[in-house]
Order: structure tokens, then C-alpha cells, then sequence
């Protein structure tokens, strides 16, 4: 299922429990104006509460993932920009916080320039693949500004706190190579694989249990605010929550089988 026509400047298609939202602005390498940012947060919410998503992929259209905000904007705004600040990053962490609270796994499917607002959005993935020809940089300290879009948040907790002062401070330009040595991205590959092997991850999660699915993410991200005895308490709530399904009873049926579990979502 494809949403809108293919000049909308965010491109949603849905199949096989896949929902692939793709930045679609490629003369500009797909920098973000607000007309892009509220329909990306529009589609976010769509496919987050669609119970036949079982997967969230992120892309981009043309030589770049997403190569930050849309510098044009802000300096047409003038003494404006603060309010243009506002009204650009509002929708754009919307949609951050939806993701990362989505039930659904989230890929990052990462090309080209990755900067600003994309290396955001790629931080905040759950699972991020990287084309070799990805280049990555945080980049708001060249425009004497702070991050937003979340990453002052997820990138001490992909990187560690040393390691994401580095790169938001100096602003220096990351290859894929590096950003898979450092945790930032899981996978590097030739870009004209980068689609099929995006496929091939989202088709495994997509024919995982979703609640093992969800009930996994969501605990790995409290983890960091819970104390270790309040983290036990939540993974054997969750445990037992989850054994209860017909997911789980397939999983074990098909064990004993010595067959592939085939997951309903129930």
C-alpha cells in the first residue's frame, strides 16, 4: 500500500507487515521544512498504532538519508527563527518519541549524508544498517546551535557519554566504517545491497512474535532508568505476560516439532 503520490515530500508503503516511511525531498538530499516534518509525523503515528505493522523501516529518496534541517527555513525566518525553531522541531519530536515508544522494531536504512536531524533519527533506530557510501556527522555546532530530535538522549546511551561529547562538540564527518567500529550503525554494506539487506532484517522481525518483539524493546530502553531489582520485577512481569499468549504455545510446539514457529500476533 502506497499513501500518497510520489511527490509528497515523506512516502509511505506498507507490505507484509512492513511499513517503510522514506524521506522524499532528494533535490534538497532530503532536508527536513516543516511540510516534511508534520507528514513524517502523520505516517509515524499511522503505522505505529496499525496492529498489522510489524516492522517500521526509515529511508530516503535520492543520494542521502536525511542531510539535517532545511538551512533555508531558518534563514528566511530571520528574527523569526526561534518561533521557526519551534515550529519545525515540534512534529519532528513527535515522531522521535513515537518511534522510540513504538511496539514495533525500527530500522534505520542509512545512505548518503546522514546529518543533523538524520544522524538524529538514525540514533534513535532501533537497528541501523549503513550503505558504505554513509557519512555521518551531528553537525548543529557548525551552526552554532545544540542538537534536537533526540540525540542528546539516545547517543549517550548507543555510544556512552565520552563518546557522544566527541561527536556533538567537534563535528567531525564519520564513514560507515567507523560508525560500525563505534555501535552507531549494527551493519555496514555495498549500497546497491543496502534495500535487500534491510529486507531480509525486516522480513525476520516481521515474522517474530510481536509481543516478544515489543516487550524486549520496551525493557531494554527502561533499563537505563530502573534500579536492578525494579528491572527483575518488569522482566518477570513481561515474561509471564507473554506466556500467556498463543505465540508463546506456538513457539514451544514447534520446538518439540522440530519445526518453524508461525506467529500470529496473539
Amino acid at each position: 500500500m502506497t499513501a500518497q503520490t510520489d511527490n509528497a515530500p515523506v512516502l509511505l508503503d506498507i507490505s507484509e507487515g512492513i511499513a517503510t516511511i522514506r524521506f522524499n525531498r532528494p533535490d534538497s538530499l532530503n532536508a527536513v521544512d516543516v511540510e516534511m516534518a508534520c507528514l513524517f509525523r502523520d505516517l509515524v503515528a499511522q503505522v505505529v498504532a496499525n496492529s498489522a505493522v510489524r516492522v517500521i523501516v526509515l529511508a530516503g529518496n535520492g543520494r542521502a538519508f536525511v542531510a539535517g534541517g532545511d538551512l533555508g527555513y531558518f534563514r528566511s525566518a530571520g528574527e523569526n527563527a526561534p518561533q521557526a525553531a519551534r515550529e519545525l522541531i515540534a512534529p519532528m519530536h513527535a515522531a522521535v518519541e513515537l518511534l522510540i515508544n513504538a511496539p514495533q522494531p525500527v530500522i534505520g536504512s542509512l545512505h548518503g549524508a546522514v546529518a543533523g536531524a538524520g544522524m538524529s533519527l538514525a540514533a534513535a533506530v532501533d537497528l541501523a544498517i549503513a550503505a558504505d557510501n554513509a557519512i555521518f556527522n551531528l553537525a548543529y555546532i557548525k551552526i552554532g546551535n545544540s542538537p534536537d530530535c533526540g540525540a542528546s538522549w539516545t547517543l549517550p546511551r548507543v555510544l556512552g557519554l565520552r563518546k557522544a561529547m566527541e561527536i556533538a562538540l567537534l563535528a567531525e564527518a564519520i564513514d560507515a566504517n567507523e560508525a560500525h567500529r563505534i555501535g552507531l550503525v549494527n551493519r555496514v554494506v555495498p549500497l546497491d545491497k543496502l534495500a535487500e539487506e534491510t529486507a531480509k532484517i525486516a522480513s525476520k522481525l516481521a515474522k517474530s512474535a510481536p509481543a516478544g518483539i515489543a516487550s524486549t524493546k520496551r525493557l531494554l530502553n527502561a533499563g537505563f532508568q530502573n534500579s536492578l531489582h525494579q528491572q527483575l520485577g518488569h522482566e518477570a512481569d513481561s515474561f509471564a505476560s507473554n506466556a500467556g499468549t498463543h505465540d508463546f504455545r506456538e513457539a514451544l510446539d514447534a520446538f518439540f516439532e522440530k519445526r518453524k514457529p508461525e506467529f500470529q500476533g496473539r
